[in-house]
């Protein structure tokens, strides 16, 4: 008799699930996209270039949007790079360098309906960190490309539905 009712919840359990779903629900209005380029307050170069390259490959990529010209576009997204800051997390105390670095980025993006004019996504501060082992022979410029990468895939996250 116990085996059946913890079968029965197992089975229950399975069906019904917790409520998450990984379907991720787009605007069906919508087909294409244009991603301008991102602009930067930033000295770091090709920062805002790297940026717009990993936003669209993630656009093409996880949403059924399609990349198109400004003139061509529904939509338009558009960001900014506000800041990127190093900050050392554990010194070694023999050598003075640092063992593990961490790199934020933050940004600001804003899409936009071109037919309409309506605002479908505003974020004025988006963070993104990662950290980095200097000492394991990770440079600053692949860190610089995860957190480039992160932010992508944070940027488009952002553009699921959310009714």
């Amino acid at each position: 008799m116990r085996a059946c009712r913890a079968m029965l919840l197992v089975l229950v359990g399975c069906c019904w699930g917790c409520g998450y779903s990984s379907d991720r629900v787009f605007r069906s209005d919508i087909n294409t996209v244009h991603v301008e380029i991102m602009e930067s307050k930033e000295f770091r170069r090709n920062l805002e270039f790297l940026l717009t390259e990993a936003v669209m490959k993630r656009v093409a990529s996880d949403t059924p949007y399609r990349i198109a010209d400004r003139g061509r576009a529904d939509t338009i997204l558009k960001g900014e790079v506000l800041s990127v800051r190093q900050s050392a997390v554990a010194p070694d105390f023999i050598s003075r360098q640092p063992r593990d670095v961490q790199m934020t980025l933050v940004v600001r993006v804003q899409w936009k309906d071109l037919r309409n004019g309506k605002i479908l996504m505003d974020r004025p501060l988006l963070l993104q960190g990662i950290d980095y082992l200097p000492a394991a022979g990770e440079s600053e410029a692949f860190a610089e490309q995860r957190v480039v990468d992160r932010m992508a895939s944070r940027i488009v996250s952002q553009m699921y539905n959310d009714w």
